[in-house]
């Protein structure tokens, strides 16, 4: 009786132990950063890209398929994390060039997060602030925009965006930048001037159950024999800068046909 007795405190003490090993190495796991999707649901492929654009589309044409594209992870991410939708968006357009910048295309990031202390997933090296830096590479668009959400929620330093309202796009915009987000003294009015001018907010306004406001067209216009940057600046009363902005141009050249967007007219 006594040796059963024994035994049987023996078992209890092994299994006890074993249930603790388990646990101190799953805790072991979250000490290094590491992306796992598995513990949140996965952004579903709702507007996962299915068709490629002319390689002669516009950059308005790029950047409207890439809202087409991503709004509904987008609006995804707000329900589950709670970052305004619009800009999670603008960030995307902003950072990846629509998807078409040769740091969205050889590595599927769509935000520019770098590697950082403790990452341990797939890295490329690309020149930004300095030469032959550290990013992220993931497997997938989704996953990007994924990372994206736990990279803001995950870092103190961001902390203070979760206390604005989800529909005050500006105070995001403003905050990212004070937190350290982007080196860019700009970067608030950048993300602002494309919320605004592709009316992104209307996505937020989706998730919140809100009315959006009556939706503005933008003014476009296609480029002609003998068309400058700075004629058609002149013309519609343009800074020349602010149409390069405008159009995603890293220089003054233009090709007859090519559609340039000017600004927003009202319905």
């Amino acid at each position: 009786m006594l040796f059963r007795t024994f035994s049987c405190i023996l078992v209890f003490t092994i299994v006890l132990s074993s249930c603790r090993s388990k646990k101190n190495i799953v805790a072991k796991k979250n000490d290094t950063e590491r992306l796992d999707t598995t513990k949140k649901t996965k952004p579903s492929a709702t507007n996962k890209p299915n068709t490629k654009l002319p390689s002669n589309s516009s950059y308005l044409e790029v950047v409207s398929k890439y809202i087409d594209d991503y709004s509904g992870i987008a609006m995804e991410e707000m329900k589950e994390y709670g970052i305004p939708a619009s800009i999670t968006l603008a960030q995307g357009i902003l950072e990846s060039g629509a998807g078409i910048g040769q740091l969205s295309k050889k590595a599927n990031n769509h935000f520019g997060i770098k590697c950082h202390k403790g990452w341990t997933g797939k890295r490329v090296y690309h020149d930004d602030d300095m030469e032959q830096e550290c990013f992220r590479k993931y497997k997938d668009p989704e996953t990007s925009f994924r990372d994206h959400s736990i990279f803001l929620t995950g870092r103190s330093r961001y902390s203070d965006l979760f206390e604005l309202r989800e529909d005050d796009y500006k105070a995001w915009a403003k905050g990212l930048r004070k937190a350290g987000y982007a080196t860019d003294p700009k970067y608030p009015q950048k993300l602002i001037g494309i919320i605004e001018r592709y009316n992104l907010s209307s996505y937020d306004n989706q998730v919140l159950g809100k009315k959006s406001k009556k939706k503005k067209h933008i003014a476009t216009y296609s480029v002609k024999k003998g068309d400058t940057l700075y004629s058609i600046s002149r013309k519609y009363n343009i800074d020349v800068d602010k149409l390069k902005e405008y159009n995603g141009l890293r220089s003054n050249e233009i090709s007859i046909g090519q559609e340039l967007y000017l600004d927003f007219v009202n319905n």
